[in-house]
């Protein structure tokens, strides 16, 4: 209990500290403020824009809510079919390691060129964004299920599909939410970058207007909104996995077997 409080009250304190030392920065005049806003001008900037922002959000939200659903579905049919096929899994595995090692922010024109300004291209880097981490975590935990409860299943007559709901999957879960907070913590920035290289709304259209305009205090509001939903949108997965997974007390992000 004691270290989980320090856990809590070091960082915390730390982020205050760098705060007041911006805000004295800015004070001082030693950087100017289109360069380096102060943290109170950021604040004040937030809560004058917020009403014009709200749109950009909710476009932004939208890109990410469907591209990270679609892509929980994707990385889960694809995960079993790979733990099922060893000849699949053979064959898509490499390809997909290679594949993160293209920036998607080079591949983010071509989308807008294939696909036009409009939400596909943002909901499509959502996908490519998330999918590896969900589907590398399961399949993880899909390959890594203890063989004695396997065979275990099997000497009692159990089939594949028996063998997935009842031990596999089950098995798999801290794996399966460990990719789902990292594909979370990534899901917005994917949406943004989209909106950056092309689009007419969200917060990247948002972001690169107030920066055209020298506006830099614009810039780091929706800096602080994006962080903000990133936040929200782990914390949501961690709610859903502690209903999930009540057989395990999930503590500091480290799984303990009650």
């Amino acid at each position: 209990m004691r270290n989980n409080f320090k856990n809590k009250v070091y960082p915390a304190v730390f982020f205050i500290a760098l705060v007041f030392i911006w805000e004295g920065i800015s004070r001082l005049n030693i950087l100017p403020q289109f360069i380096l806003p102060s943290p109170g001008k950021i604040l004040i900037s937030l809560v004058l824009n917020f009403r014009a922002m709200q749109s950009h959000i909710l476009i932004t939200l939208y890109e990410t809510l469907v591209g990270f659903t679609i892509s929980i579905f994707l990385s889960v049919a694809i995960s079993i079919i790979m733990d099922a096929l060893i000849s699949v899994r053979r064959t898509l595995y490499p390809l997909l390691v290679i594949s993160q090692t293209i920036p998607i922010i080079i591949l983010a024109p071509l989308f807008i060129i294939w696909f036009g300004y409009g939400y596909l291209p943002k909901i499509i880097i959502v996908i490519l964004i998330c999918f590896f981490p969900i589907t590398i975590s399961l399949l993880q935990g899909l390959v890594t299920v203890d063989k004695d409860f396997i065979d275990l299943m099997r000497s009692m007559g159990a089939g594949k599909y028996q063998i997935y709901r009842l031990v596999k999957i089950p098995s798999a879960m801290p794996n399966f939410f460990a990719g789902l907070k990292i594909a979370a913590t990534y899901s917005i920035m994917g949406a943004t970058i989209g909106e950056w290289v092309g689009g007419k709304h969200g917060l990247g259209v948002y972001m690169i207007r107030a920066k055209q305009s020298f506006a830099t205090d614009k810039v780091f509001a929706s800096i602080i909104i994006i962080t903000a939903l990133s936040i929200l949108f782990l914390k949501i997965i961690e709610f859903v996995e502690k209903k999930f997974m009540p057989w395990l007390k999930i503590s500091e992000g480290i799984y303990i077997e009650e």
